[in-house]
């Protein structure tokens, strides 16, 4: 390894690359095997270039292509230069050869072009899988560009909520949509934007599988053994007094996986029914019995 001091920062850089190829082909697919077909304008530069098609047929992927430009000049001064720069081209010129190659070639493929003839099922799927792939991207230091670009630019100069920008950019595509296509394809635009969100913060973030349990309690001296051995997890633990009572309590912090909720319930009923728990969703733990700590993307 020290004779190859580079070796880890390339494997980083490869996971790296094969996480941003994996999320834009997912991305792609998404948008043009059930969105492009169905006419589901669901926000973006992508939902633009949908209505744009629509009245003159062109391309929806050089579309994509072309609106990045200015939008690259303007994030490369404004969001982070060089950084910036490279990897949100490299996702959306990955974007681009794939939705264009995916239109060309998926009928030959599939021998069927619009995969489903349900635009239900199309919204549906136009959502989990492109969010799966904007997740991915989003994971590798990457965005799709587009309105992510813009959006970020506007919440820099004018301190506007991302959430807020994208609302109402979004929602004007979305609008825009149903009155070109009519307001049940707005609805499915809709769905897929919601699905599109949420899937994409599951890609990203993944799912909780840990709990954080706050136990207040006045039998600090069996409950933290009993914690330590039964569950086979850490514990930390405060000397506090209650703001009502007065009276001296320990706090005691124990970090567990989602099985052992009703183990640690089981001990700190036994022990002490009086005392008080909460327990709350951690998204992610790293450490000593969890994820180990390292390099990451």
């Amino acid at each position: 390894m020290r004779a190859w001091p580079w070796l880890p920062r390339f494997w980083m850089e490869l996971r790296r690359f094969l996480l941003l190829l994996l999320g834009t082909l997912l991305a792609a697919i998404g948008y043009a095997v059930f969105q492009v077909p169905f006419n589901i304008a669901a926000g973006g530069v992508s939902g633009i270039g949908i209505i744009v098609n629509h009245y003159t047929g062109f391309s929806v992927a050089a579309f994509y292509f072309l609106v990045n430009l200015p939008l690259f000049v303007l994030g490369f001064f404004t969001l982070g230069g060089w950084r910036f720069l490279v990897n949100t081209v490299t996702a959306v010129i990955l974007f681009t050869v794939a939705t264009e190659a995916i239109q060309r070639h998926i009928p030959f493929v599939l021998g069927v072009q619009p995969i489903t003839a349900n635009p239900l099922l199309a919204a549906v799927y136009a959502g989990l899988i492109g969010g799966i792939g904007e997740g991915l991207v989003f994971a590798a230091g990457a965005t799709m560009g587009g309105t992510g670009i813009l959006g970020r630019i506007l919440q820099f100069r004018t301190g506007i909520p991302l959430s807020q920008i994208y609302l109402w950019v979004d929602g004007a595509v979305v609008i825009t949509a149903g009155l070109v296509f009519g307001w049940e394809s707005a609805l499915y635009a809709m769905l897929t934007l919601l699905l599109t969100g949420l899937a994409a913060d599951y890609a990203l973030e993944g799912p909780s599988r840990t709990r954080n349990a706050f136990i207040i309690t006045t039998e600090s001296e069996k409950m933290i053994p009993a914690l330590l051995n039964g569950l086979d997890r850490g514990v930390s633990h405060w000397e506090v007094k209650g703001g009502y009572t007065g009276q001296a309590r320990t706090f005691i912090l124990c970090t567990i996986s989602r099985p052992q909720v009703n183990d640690l319930k089981r001990i700190v009923g036994e022990l002490d029914p009086n005392a008080f728990v909460s327990i709350g969703i951690t998204q992610e733990v790293l450490g000593s019995g969890f994820s180990r700590l390292g390099p990451f993307l």
